[in-house]
């Protein structure tokens, strides 16, 4: 019998500045909100965007790296699964919600993507593309095509 599967992967913005808070642990966890925008096609038979929102959680050091160099508008890529939940609201009704624990968040924009009116801090890590092997500064001269 196969193995069950619970993984989600998405890439959006955030739609608000992440929240930072500790466990009574004192172990660290950062609530954001993500929109994932996708095409669909509206009433009048046209093509537009359609943004879908969900609720996403990090823990440990990655909770206060986020906390620290994400804000609103920002561009990332989530690895994670989902996680439902149920609880007793105040009223007494039962309410339930499903939201994406992340084990992975990847930060997308550069320091010279400014889309979305954020400018990315000088002292943030930026990952640097691997250079494939082999290159060389100046090798599209002995392309040989």
């Amino acid at each position: 019998m196969p193995a069950d599967l619970n993984r989600v992967n998405l890439v959006g913005r955030l739609t608000r500045d992440p929240e930072l808070r500790q466990l009574p642990s004192g172990d660290p966890v950062c609530n954001m909100r993500l929109a994932v925008s996708s095409r669909a096609r509206q009433e009048d038979g046209s093509w537009g965007d359609r943004s879908n929102y969900f609720d996403v959680t990090v823990f440990g050091r990655q909770a206060d790296t986020v906390s620290q160099y994400m804000a609103k508008g920002r561009r990332i890529g989530i690895d994670g699964r989902l996680s439902w939940r149920e609880w007793q609201a105040q009223d007494g009704t039962k309410r339930q919600s499903v939201e994406i624990i992340a084990n992975d968040v990847f930060f997308l924009d550069s320091r010279r993507d400014n889309e979305g009116g954020f400018t990315q801090s000088s002292d943030m890590p930026v990952a640097q593309a691997p250079q494939p092997v082999g290159a060389a500064a100046g090798a599209d001269d002995d392309v040989p095509f």
